[in-house]
């Protein structure tokens, strides 16, 4: 198992991992760990950070992009709002960051610079207590957002070594609405055991669960008992450059023939248990980019789930009455509540 010498450290307050994920993709989570390692908490006059424009890139695992897309991203970044609760009950609402910067140096490099809000400063410097950290190589492995924050709730209570949640309170801290896995045995399945094992193999906490105190009606399972433990079986620490030089790696195999697009169809067509063509998941898909959020669109797995979900319900409503054309009938559910 190696160790990494530098040693990006995020320091992340507790009322900024307590709200909810504001429909950060991965990618976007990613980039504010890393923003948060880079940054120095005692020190404001480090709050802009500058990324060279291809470490970018692959930090948000962009590829080849123009520079339209490109303020698609940013703009993407800049709308992040952060609510934090008041003693009375209210609220104040502001955004993580006011400005990012792209240009080009003296050196004709092109760079992208990243200024945090002023309002957010207090979460981010000069705080003493009510804190956590973790190593930034943690946050490099994980393939979700899910797991990404899963990551952050448990790790906060690490030294405690329990958390207790509520389905509603974990599924609102995850960013998941509440139409998504309405099922808990779908929850259990793609959240709660997805997240379980992605932890255990690549960070250095792990944890089980357990159903906690009474259940509500028709014996629903309204609260969940974690415990956290260290964990020294991960895969290995990731640095950063590393990181970011794989990254780079996977952007030149996908400009080849068999690249990300054709990938991410094959992918999708599993979704579907493969009973569709390779052309039919192209327009499915196409219509998903049409009808879908950018937050889901961005990340695979997200967008392997929205679709499974869609086949999952005509198939339910093929077991009621029959369904001659099921492509067409599957075309028509796509981007329906």
């Amino acid at each position: 198992m190696a160790t990494i010498k530098e040693n990006y450290l995020v320091k992340k307050r507790n009322v900024l991992n307590e709200i909810r994920s504001n429909s950060m993709t991965l990618q976007e989570l990613r980039f504010f760990s890393i923003y948060l390692s880079k940054i120095n908490p005692l020190d404001i006059s480090t709050r802009i950070v500058r990324f060279p424009i291809d470490d970018f890139k692959a930090i948000m695992e962009l590829g080849r992009i123009n520079i339209d897309y490109m303020k698609t991203v940013t703009n993407s970044l800049l709308s992040k709002v952060v609510n934090i609760p008041t003693e009375r009950g209210g609220y104040t609402g502001f955004q993580l960051f006011k400005c990012c910067k792209i240009d080009i140096n003296d050196n004709a490099e092109w760079y992208i610079e990243i200024d945090a809000h002023d309002e957010a400063l207090p979460l981010m410097f000069e705080f003493k207590d009510k804190f956590f950290s973790y190593q930034l190589w943690n946050a490099l492995r994980l393939k979700s957002s899910n797991q990404l924050r899963m990551y952050e709730i448990l790790k906060q209570y690490e030294k405690i070594g329990i958390r207790i949640l509520s389905i509603e309170e974990l599924r609102n801290l995850l960013g998941i609405d509440k139409k998504e896995y309405p099922r808990f045995d779908n929850f259990k399945n793609r959240v709660l055991d997805a997240c379980q094992q992605a932890l255990a193999e690549n960070t250095d906490i792990k944890f089980t669960y357990e159903p906690y105190g009474k259940k509500g009606k028709g014996g629903k399972i309204l609260f969940l008992k974690f415990i956290i433990q260290k964990n020294k079986d991960y895969k290995d620490q990731l640095s950063l450059d590393r990181f970011i030089e794989q990254n780079k790696e996977i952007e030149k195999e996908l400009e080849e023939p068999e690249g990300l697009y054709n990938k991410r169809i094959k992918f999708l067509c599993e979704a579907c248990n493969n009973e569709f063509s390779e052309n039919e998941i192209i327009v499915l898909y196409n219509l998903m980019l049409e009808y879908l959020p950018y937050s889901i669109i961005s990340e695979d797995l997200k967008c392997y789930d929205y679709l499974m979900h869609k086949y999952d319900e005509m198939k339910m409503r093929a077991e009621k009455t029959k369904i001659s054309h099921r492509f067409a009938y599957l075309k028509s559910l796509i981007g329906t509540e």
